[in-house]
Protein backbone atom coordinates (compact mmCIF):
# COMPACT_ATOMS: atom_id res chain seq x y z
CA UNK A 1 0.00 0.00 0.00
CA UNK A 2 2.78 2.38 0.86
CA UNK A 3 4.50 1.71 -2.44
CA UNK A 4 1.30 2.26 -4.40
CA UNK A 5 0.56 5.52 -2.58
CA UNK A 6 4.11 6.76 -3.21
CA UNK A 7 3.92 6.11 -6.95
CA UNK A 8 0.64 8.01 -7.22
CA UNK A 9 2.03 11.09 -5.53
CA UNK A 10 5.29 11.06 -7.50
CA UNK A 11 3.62 10.77 -10.90
CA UNK A 12 2.69 14.47 -11.40
CA UNK A 13 6.34 15.63 -11.08
CA UNK A 14 7.60 14.02 -14.31
CA UNK A 15 4.40 15.13 -16.02
CA UNK A 16 5.00 18.72 -15.00
CA UNK A 17 8.61 18.50 -16.14
CA UNK A 18 7.46 17.12 -19.48
CA UNK A 19 5.04 19.99 -19.87
CA UNK A 20 7.81 22.47 -19.18
CA UNK A 21 10.03 20.77 -21.76
CA UNK A 22 7.26 20.92 -24.35
CA UNK A 23 6.98 24.65 -23.86
CA UNK A 24 5.06 26.48 -21.19
CA UNK A 25 4.06 29.95 -22.48
CA UNK A 26 3.94 31.38 -18.98
CA UNK A 27 7.40 30.04 -18.14
CA UNK A 28 8.76 31.31 -21.45
CA UNK A 29 7.31 34.73 -20.68
CA UNK A 30 9.09 34.83 -17.32
CA UNK A 31 12.37 33.79 -18.92
CA UNK A 32 11.97 36.42 -21.65
CA UNK A 33 11.27 39.11 -19.04
CA UNK A 34 14.33 38.01 -17.07
CA UNK A 35 16.57 38.12 -20.14
CA UNK A 36 15.25 41.52 -21.22
CA UNK A 37 15.40 43.13 -17.79
CA UNK A 38 18.96 44.56 -18.20
CA UNK A 39 18.00 46.13 -21.53
CA UNK A 40 14.77 47.53 -20.10
CA UNK A 41 16.69 48.94 -17.14
CA UNK A 42 19.16 50.70 -19.44
CA UNK A 43 16.32 52.07 -21.57
CA UNK A 44 14.57 53.35 -18.45
CA UNK A 45 17.73 55.17 -17.40
CA UNK A 46 18.77 56.66 -20.75
CA UNK A 47 15.30 57.21 -22.28
CA UNK A 48 12.57 57.07 -19.65
CA UNK A 49 14.20 59.30 -17.05
CA UNK A 50 15.20 62.10 -19.51
CA UNK A 51 11.68 62.12 -20.97
CA UNK A 52 10.07 62.42 -17.55
CA UNK A 53 12.64 65.00 -16.43
CA UNK A 54 12.01 67.06 -19.57
CA UNK A 55 8.26 66.96 -19.05
CA UNK A 56 8.72 68.03 -15.44
CA UNK A 57 10.98 70.90 -16.56
CA UNK A 58 8.32 72.07 -19.05
CA UNK A 59 5.94 72.74 -16.12
CA UNK A 60 8.35 75.19 -14.48
CA UNK A 61 9.86 78.54 -15.30
CA UNK A 62 13.34 79.59 -14.27
CA UNK A 63 14.71 83.09 -13.89
CA UNK A 64 14.42 86.20 -11.79
CA UNK A 65 11.00 87.27 -10.54
CA UNK A 66 9.64 89.67 -7.92
CA UNK A 67 7.97 88.40 -4.78
CA UNK A 68 5.08 90.07 -2.93
CA UNK A 69 7.47 92.46 -1.13
CA UNK A 70 9.19 93.56 -4.34
CA UNK A 71 12.42 91.62 -3.77
CA UNK A 72 14.15 89.81 -6.62
CA UNK A 73 13.84 86.05 -6.29
CA UNK A 74 15.87 83.73 -8.47
CA UNK A 75 14.89 80.10 -8.98
CA UNK A 76 12.22 77.97 -10.54
CA UNK A 77 8.49 78.54 -10.33
CA UNK A 78 5.68 76.13 -11.12
CA UNK A 79 3.66 77.52 -14.04
CA UNK A 80 1.66 74.44 -15.09
CA UNK A 81 0.75 74.43 -18.76
CA UNK A 82 1.62 78.10 -19.32
CA UNK A 83 4.66 77.16 -21.40
CA UNK A 84 2.45 75.07 -23.68
CA UNK A 85 -0.28 77.68 -24.03
CA UNK A 86 2.37 80.28 -24.91
CA UNK A 87 3.64 78.00 -27.67
CA UNK A 88 0.26 77.35 -29.27
CA UNK A 89 -1.50 80.67 -28.77
CA UNK A 90 0.89 83.09 -27.08
CA UNK A 91 3.69 85.31 -28.29
CA UNK A 92 5.70 82.32 -29.53
CA UNK A 93 2.87 80.72 -31.51
CA UNK A 94 3.98 82.15 -34.86
CA UNK A 95 7.52 80.79 -34.47
CA UNK A 96 6.21 77.40 -33.37
CA UNK A 97 3.83 76.92 -36.30
CA UNK A 98 6.51 78.04 -38.74
CA UNK A 99 8.96 75.52 -37.26
CA UNK A 100 6.27 72.83 -37.25
CA UNK A 101 5.54 73.43 -40.93
CA UNK A 102 9.23 73.40 -41.85
CA UNK A 103 9.81 70.16 -39.93
CA UNK A 104 6.84 68.44 -41.60
CA UNK A 105 7.75 69.80 -45.05
CA UNK A 106 11.35 68.61 -44.82
CA UNK A 107 10.23 65.22 -43.53
CA UNK A 108 7.72 64.55 -46.31
CA UNK A 109 9.80 65.85 -49.23
CA UNK A 110 13.15 64.36 -48.24
CA UNK A 111 11.81 60.93 -47.25
CA UNK A 112 9.83 60.58 -50.49
CA UNK A 113 12.81 61.57 -52.63
CA UNK A 114 15.21 59.43 -50.61
CA UNK A 115 12.94 56.40 -50.95
CA UNK A 116 12.73 56.68 -54.74
CA UNK A 117 16.44 57.38 -55.19
CA UNK A 118 17.45 54.79 -52.58
CA UNK A 119 15.48 52.02 -54.29
CA UNK A 120 17.05 52.98 -57.62
CA UNK A 121 20.50 52.86 -56.01
CA UNK A 122 19.79 49.41 -54.58
CA UNK A 123 18.68 48.09 -57.98
CA UNK A 124 21.87 49.44 -59.56
CA UNK A 125 24.13 48.01 -56.84
CA UNK A 126 22.48 44.61 -57.19
CA UNK A 127 23.35 44.25 -60.86
CA UNK A 128 26.44 42.30 -61.86
CA UNK A 129 28.77 44.42 -64.00
CA UNK A 130 32.43 45.35 -64.14
CA UNK A 131 33.32 47.97 -61.55
CA UNK A 132 30.33 47.21 -59.32
CA UNK A 133 32.45 47.42 -56.17
CA UNK A 134 33.63 50.90 -57.14
CA UNK A 135 30.06 52.02 -57.84
CA UNK A 136 28.87 50.67 -54.48
CA UNK A 137 31.66 52.48 -52.65
CA UNK A 138 30.91 55.73 -54.49
CA UNK A 139 27.21 55.51 -53.65
CA UNK A 140 27.87 54.88 -49.95
CA UNK A 141 30.47 57.66 -49.51
CA UNK A 142 27.93 60.50 -48.92
CA UNK A 143 26.31 58.58 -46.07
CA UNK A 144 29.70 58.04 -44.41
CA UNK A 145 30.52 61.76 -44.35
CA UNK A 146 29.63 63.47 -41.03
CA UNK A 147 26.62 65.76 -41.31
CA UNK A 148 28.51 68.87 -40.23
CA UNK A 149 31.19 68.27 -42.87
CA UNK A 150 28.48 67.63 -45.45
CA UNK A 151 26.81 70.93 -44.51
CA UNK A 152 30.09 72.83 -44.94
CA UNK A 153 30.66 71.15 -48.29
CA UNK A 154 27.24 72.10 -49.59
CA UNK A 155 27.57 75.62 -48.17
CA UNK A 156 30.66 76.06 -50.33
CA UNK A 157 28.75 74.68 -53.35
CA UNK A 158 25.71 76.91 -52.78
CA UNK A 159 27.51 80.18 -52.02
CA UNK A 160 26.98 83.11 -54.39
CA UNK A 161 30.13 82.39 -56.41
CA UNK A 162 29.97 78.65 -55.85
CA UNK A 163 29.84 75.68 -58.16
CA UNK A 164 26.05 75.38 -58.26
CA UNK A 165 25.46 78.91 -59.54
CA UNK A 166 28.23 78.41 -62.08
CA UNK A 167 26.51 75.23 -63.24
CA UNK A 168 23.06 76.78 -63.70
CA UNK A 169 24.45 80.11 -64.96
CA UNK A 170 22.46 82.24 -62.51
CA UNK A 171 23.14 84.18 -59.33
CA UNK A 172 20.88 82.66 -56.65
CA UNK A 173 21.32 83.32 -52.93
CA UNK A 174 20.87 79.75 -51.78
CA UNK A 175 22.12 80.32 -48.24
CA UNK A 176 19.98 83.40 -47.60
CA UNK A 177 16.68 83.32 -45.71
CA UNK A 178 14.19 82.38 -48.41
CA UNK A 179 12.53 79.58 -50.34
CA UNK A 180 15.82 78.82 -52.09
CA UNK A 181 17.33 77.82 -48.76
CA UNK A 182 14.62 75.17 -48.32
CA UNK A 183 15.58 73.68 -51.68
CA UNK A 184 19.25 73.74 -50.73
CA UNK A 185 18.57 71.84 -47.51
CA UNK A 186 16.46 69.26 -49.37
CA UNK A 187 19.17 68.68 -51.99
CA UNK A 188 21.90 68.30 -49.36
CA UNK A 189 19.80 66.00 -47.16
CA UNK A 190 18.71 63.76 -50.03
CA UNK A 191 22.29 63.52 -51.32
CA UNK A 192 23.59 62.46 -47.94
CA UNK A 193 20.98 59.97 -46.72
CA UNK A 194 19.61 58.30 -49.87
CA UNK A 195 22.44 55.71 -49.68
CA UNK A 196 21.12 54.64 -46.26
CA UNK A 197 17.81 53.53 -47.73
CA UNK A 198 19.66 52.05 -50.69
CA UNK A 199 21.86 49.97 -48.39
CA UNK A 200 18.92 48.49 -46.44
CA UNK A 201 16.94 47.81 -49.60
CA UNK A 202 20.00 46.13 -51.13
CA UNK A 203 20.14 43.82 -48.11
CA UNK A 204 16.50 42.91 -48.75
CA UNK A 205 17.16 42.30 -52.45
CA UNK A 206 19.98 39.90 -51.64
CA UNK A 207 17.46 37.68 -49.79
CA UNK A 208 15.24 37.16 -52.87
CA UNK A 209 16.05 33.87 -54.63
CA UNK A 210 17.06 34.22 -58.27
CA UNK A 211 14.78 31.31 -59.14
CA UNK A 212 11.77 33.54 -58.49
CA UNK A 213 12.83 35.97 -61.22
CA UNK A 214 13.71 33.15 -63.60
CA UNK A 215 10.27 31.60 -63.14
CA UNK A 216 8.65 34.99 -63.76
CA UNK A 217 10.65 35.40 -66.98
CA UNK A 218 9.51 31.97 -68.14
CA UNK A 219 5.91 33.01 -67.50
CA UNK A 220 6.44 36.07 -69.69
CA UNK A 221 6.60 38.78 -67.00
CA UNK A 222 8.38 41.95 -68.08
CA UNK A 223 10.82 44.03 -66.08
CA UNK A 224 8.11 46.35 -64.72
CA UNK A 225 5.86 43.42 -63.77
CA UNK A 226 8.73 41.66 -61.99
CA UNK A 227 9.53 44.83 -60.07
CA UNK A 228 5.93 45.50 -59.03
CA UNK A 229 4.82 41.92 -58.32
CA UNK A 230 8.05 40.37 -57.00
CA UNK A 231 10.64 42.91 -55.93
CA UNK A 232 8.47 45.42 -54.07
CA UNK A 233 6.39 42.88 -52.07
CA UNK A 234 9.45 40.86 -51.03
CA UNK A 235 11.58 43.88 -50.18
CA UNK A 236 8.76 45.66 -48.35
CA UNK A 237 9.88 44.77 -44.78
CA UNK A 238 13.39 46.17 -45.29
CA UNK A 239 12.05 49.21 -47.12
CA UNK A 240 9.52 50.04 -44.39
CA UNK A 241 12.18 49.79 -41.69
CA UNK A 242 14.47 52.11 -43.69
CA UNK A 243 11.69 54.66 -44.25
CA UNK A 244 10.71 54.53 -40.57
CA UNK A 245 14.29 55.22 -39.49
CA UNK A 246 14.51 58.14 -41.90
CA UNK A 247 11.20 59.59 -40.68
CA UNK A 248 12.40 59.56 -37.09
CA UNK A 249 15.73 61.07 -38.11
CA UNK A 250 14.40 63.92 -40.27
CA UNK A 251 11.86 64.95 -37.65
CA UNK A 252 14.85 65.73 -35.41
CA UNK A 253 16.72 67.65 -38.12
CA UNK A 254 19.08 70.27 -36.72
CA UNK A 255 22.73 70.12 -37.75
CA UNK A 256 22.43 70.21 -41.55
CA UNK A 257 20.27 73.38 -41.85
CA UNK A 258 22.17 75.00 -38.97
CA UNK A 259 25.52 74.53 -40.73
CA UNK A 260 24.32 75.02 -44.30
CA UNK A 261 21.97 77.99 -43.85
CA UNK A 262 22.48 79.13 -40.26
CA UNK A 263 20.45 79.37 -37.07
CA UNK A 264 17.54 81.78 -36.54
CA UNK A 265 16.67 81.58 -40.24
CA UNK A 266 12.88 81.50 -40.48
CA UNK A 267 12.80 79.60 -43.76
CA UNK A 268 14.65 76.53 -42.37
CA UNK A 269 13.94 76.75 -38.66
CA UNK A 270 12.80 73.38 -37.27
CA UNK A 271 11.36 72.32 -33.93
CA UNK A 272 14.75 71.10 -32.76
CA UNK A 273 16.38 74.39 -33.68
CA UNK A 274 13.78 76.49 -31.90
CA UNK A 275 14.11 74.33 -28.79
CA UNK A 276 17.89 74.81 -28.93
CA UNK A 277 17.42 78.57 -29.28
CA UNK A 278 15.13 78.73 -26.25
CA UNK A 279 17.59 76.78 -24.09
CA UNK A 280 20.47 79.04 -25.18
CA UNK A 281 18.46 81.99 -23.91
CA UNK A 282 18.03 80.24 -20.54
CA UNK A 283 14.31 79.63 -21.09
CA UNK A 284 14.57 76.00 -20.09
CA UNK A 285 10.87 75.52 -19.39
CA UNK A 286 9.93 76.70 -22.86
CA UNK A 287 12.70 74.61 -24.43
CA UNK A 288 11.49 71.53 -22.55
CA UNK A 289 7.94 72.20 -23.74
CA UNK A 290 9.13 72.33 -27.37
CA UNK A 291 11.07 69.10 -26.86
CA UNK A 292 8.05 67.38 -25.28
CA UNK A 293 5.82 68.40 -28.18
CA UNK A 294 8.42 67.14 -30.66
CA UNK A 295 8.67 63.85 -28.76
CA UNK A 296 4.90 63.37 -28.91
CA UNK A 297 4.88 64.31 -32.60
CA UNK A 298 7.58 61.73 -33.40
CA UNK A 299 5.80 59.07 -31.34
CA UNK A 300 2.51 59.76 -33.16
CA UNK A 301 4.14 59.61 -36.61
CA UNK A 302 5.91 56.35 -35.75
CA UNK A 303 2.70 54.79 -34.39
CA UNK A 304 0.65 55.77 -37.45
CA UNK A 305 3.37 54.58 -39.80
CA UNK A 306 3.57 51.19 -38.09
CA UNK A 307 -0.20 50.69 -37.97
CA UNK A 308 -1.11 52.02 -41.41
CA UNK A 309 1.74 50.57 -43.48
CA UNK A 310 2.19 47.28 -41.67
CA UNK A 311 5.72 47.77 -40.32
CA UNK A 312 4.66 46.28 -36.99
CA UNK A 313 7.64 43.98 -36.55
CA UNK A 314 6.94 43.37 -32.86
CA UNK A 315 3.27 42.70 -33.55
CA UNK A 316 4.14 40.26 -36.33
CA UNK A 317 6.50 38.38 -34.03
CA UNK A 318 3.76 38.23 -31.38
CA UNK A 319 1.28 36.86 -33.91
CA UNK A 320 3.76 34.19 -35.01
CA UNK A 321 4.28 33.24 -31.38
CA UNK A 322 0.52 32.93 -30.82
CA UNK A 323 0.11 30.75 -33.90
CA UNK A 324 2.88 28.45 -32.70
CA UNK A 325 1.21 28.11 -29.29
CA UNK A 326 -2.13 27.30 -30.93
CA UNK A 327 -0.48 24.65 -33.11
CA UNK A 328 1.14 23.01 -30.09
CA UNK A 329 -2.14 23.02 -28.17
CA UNK A 330 -3.99 21.56 -31.16
CA UNK A 331 -1.32 18.87 -31.48
CA UNK A 332 -1.66 17.96 -27.79
CA UNK A 333 -5.43 17.68 -28.10
CA UNK A 334 -5.07 15.52 -31.22
CA UNK A 335 -2.66 13.15 -29.46
CA UNK A 336 -4.98 13.01 -26.42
Amino acid sequence: MATTFKSKTAAPAPLAAARRRKGDPQGSGRMAALMLSPTLLVLALVVGYPVLAGFRESLYSRGQTLDADGFVVEGEKFVGVDNYTAIFSGDRADAFWNAFFNTTFFTVTTVVLETVIGVAMALIMQQAFRGRALVRAGILVPWAIPTAISGLLWRWIFQADGAFNALIGRQVLWTADGSESKLAVIIAEVWKTSPFIGLLVLAGLQMIPREVYEAAKVDGAGAVQRFVRITLPLVKPALLVAVLFRLLDVLRMFDLPAVLIGVNKRSVETLTMISWFESNNLRYGSAAAYSTILFLYIALVAYLFVKLLGADIIGQARDVRKREVRKREAGKKGRA
